[in-house]
């Protein structure tokens, strides 16, 4: 009989059409048993029950251990929606103090994949967070009667004090995208927002834990799984210890109630910020428990914008504080001498240009125009700097660039790097920019004088005013402004404590200095002076288009051994006398001496009771 190879064909094309099924078969069993776990943890959730175990946030203290940030427990009342079994609504909802209507739209709130990406009727869901210790007790009696549901235990932060808010921060919780950023979190947890608690989470977060309990046929829990040896416990996170003395920081809060700008204070020989005020200013807890998104809008909202943390990322004309910069550059490029005389005709007059100043001696040379604040000299050196020295720097343009890259060296224009979230960079202007504005070789320094006092383009952070105030008391160095003074059982973050150094000689420094002492002793800045302690310091009123000028001030002391640099920035103020030099003097009194002399109590009184914001004009509208 012939061979028939048409059905030969055919035996190896279903032989093969059957083999290829059963590899599709192999694959997607291999892939449901081995490489998805989906399925298996639907198995283990009937007999087994994963607990997390939530570790102790680290509590910080400031620079004298006063415990500032500590925990108490929370508890939340979290189900398994697959184990949840008839029970008594009613009751439950008695128990909890809630509503039927609100038992119900918290339900479909949960299961609403919107609002809970992370929904699953097999894992735990949280039905209702940060229950009364009250409501923990009469729940956790009758939690038999209610199957499916379980309390997890958490840890809720506590403020000792009402100050501190821009700086700490508060906890919330994480977002879809930090659970697909960082596997630590799993959809309601909680992780640190804003100041302290964000930029050191990895270090206060600790490492989760897990119990893992073992359910009889029924899904009740009947104990720990082999006796508890596959649990693991919960880390701590690492405490903290800030630089800030809290007691400094409440007393500028205090000393700013009412008024709109900041204040940061520095400790000189280590860079350590001793107080950040930013004003106005929230207590931070109002940032806890159920109420957080209540308030938090409420601050949102606020039309003076509280959560905006001005000593950080407000960006200011710096006005008369940046003179002391404008001298050190003059000196550092041989513009002038200690000895070098500048007219002053109640102001800078130049080609028809005028820049206003008030009456003193004239003409005047450094230490004399610190000491007065004289507008002309500065505006004079600049305008040699930039115009009168081609045969040194080319053009005004490559002039420019020199003047910008020392203060650049000296904290301005960048961030410094504080270990806290957010810093502004302020902005000082290069050739390149105005360029654009007037044209290449078509602008000079009577184009752009007002930035030799501080104003025009120039902005500055308060964070960044005062760190120069501490490179002079230092007499030419500073470290980098820091918040956290030491992490338990670890060190501080690279670079945080190196040294760095301008590009100014140290004389000059000591030159600047000397001034800032003639203008406390005899100058703008009389009020700053303190009985037993010798005081520098530099007052600035810088103007404000938009309304009345701010009044700001540097200072450091004591002047030979400095423990203290300080700026204080308040809004639309008026003279840097009126309110700048009184805070300043006060804060530093009050640190180096821990109270304010009966006979300078009457302007510590009058700074706690005046109101700028009303007597500014600024209001909501």
């Amino acid at each position: 009989m012939r061979k028939d190879y048409r059905l030969e064909k055919r035996k190896y094309v279903i032989g093969g059409f059957i083999l290829v099924i059963v590899c599709i078969y192999i694959i997607r069993l291999f892939g449901l048993q081995v490489m998805d776990s989906r399925y298996k943890e639907v198995a283990d959730s009937n007999a087994f029950m994963r607990k997390t175990l939530y570790p102790s946030r680290g509590m910080i203290r400031d620079r004298n251990d006063k415990l500032v940030v500590y925990n108490q427990p929370a508890y939340d009342v979290m189900m398994i929606p697959k184990n949840v079994q008839a029970f008594d609504t009613i009751d439950f909802c008695r128990t909890l103090g809630i509503t039927r209507q609100q038992f119900d739209r918290r339900l479909a709130d949960m299961k609403d994949r919107r609002m809970n990406p992370g929904y699953s009727a097999y894992t735990p869901q949280r039905f209702i967070t940060h229950i009364s210790a009250q409501d923990y007790g009469r729940l956790q009696e009758k939690l038999y009667r209610f199957p499916g549901f379980f309390i997890q235990q958490r840890i809720l932060r506590q403020y000792d004090r009402p100050a501190g808010g821009n700086i700490l921060g508060n906890i919330r919780e994480v977002s879809q995208k930090e659970i697909d950023n960082d596997e630590y979190y799993a959809p309601g947890d909680y992780c640190g927002d804003l100041g302290v608690e964000k930029s050191y989470e990895e270090y206060l977060r600790g490492q989760k834990g897990v119990e893992i309990l073992i359910r009889d046929a029924y899904g009740r829990i009947k104990g720990k799984y082999e006796n508890g040896i596959h649990d693991i416990a919960p880390v701590s996170g690492r405490d903290l210890k800030l630089s800030i003395d809290i007691d400094l920081q409440a007393y500028g809060e205090k000393l700013m109630t009412n008024k709109i700008g900041a204040i940061v204070a520095i400790e000189p020989s280590t860079g350590e910020i001793l107080a950040m005020v930013s004003s106005p200013t929230y207590d931070p807890r109002l940032l806890v428990g159920r109420e957080r998104g209540k308030h938090y809008n409420e601050l949102v909202a606020d039309f003076y914008k509280p959560l905006f943390d001005r000593a950080l990322k407000g960006a200011y004309p710096p006005g008369s504080t940046f003179k002391p910069s404008q001298g050190l550059i003059l000196r550092q490029e041989d513009i002038i001498t200690l000895s070098t005389p500048y007219p002053c005709y109640h102001g800078f007059i130049s080609g028809g240009l005028k820049v206003g100043c008030h009456g003193h001696a004239s003409p005047i040379t450094l230490k004399p125009a610190l000491q007065t604040s004289c507008n002309a000299f500065f505006c004079w050196g600049l305008k040699s700097m930039l115009d009168s020295h081609r045969s040194k720097y080319g053009s005004t343009a490559e002039a420019f660039e020199v003047w910008k890259k020392h203060l650049v060296s000296l904290g301005y224009g960048y961030k410094l790097g504080v270990d806290l979230p957010g810093e502004g960079r302020g902005f000082i202007p290069n050739a390149q920019f105005y360029n654009k504005i007037y044209g290449e070789g078509r602008w000079s320094a009577n184009t752009i004088i007002s930035i030799a006092i501080g104003q025009g383009e120039i902005l500055a952070t308060p964070l960044q005013i005062a760190n120069l105030c501490a490179t002079i008391a230092n007499r030419g160095w500073f470290i980098t402004p820091h918040i956290v003074k030491e992490i338990q059982d670890t060190v501080l973050p690279e670079g945080l404590t190196d040294k760095r150094i301008p590009t100014i000689d140290k004389q000059h420094f000591m030159d600047v200095a000397e001034g800032m002492r003639m203008a406390v002793l005899g100058g703008t800045c009389r009020l700053a002076n303190l009985k037993d302690v010798a005081v520098a310091g530099k007052t600035g009123t810088a103007q404000n288009p938009h309304g009345k000028d701010h009044s700001a001030f540097i200072g450091f002391a004591p002047y030979d051994d400095p423990k203290i640099a300080i700026c204080v920035y308040v809004e639309n103020a008026g003279f840097g006398a009126t309110y700048g030099v009184p805070i300043g003097s006060l804060m530093m009194e009050k640190y180096l001496n821990d109270s304010i002399a009966p006979e300078r109590q009457y302007l510590e009184q009058r700074m706690f009771e005046s109101n700028t914001i009303i007597s500014s004009g600024v209001k909501k509208h």
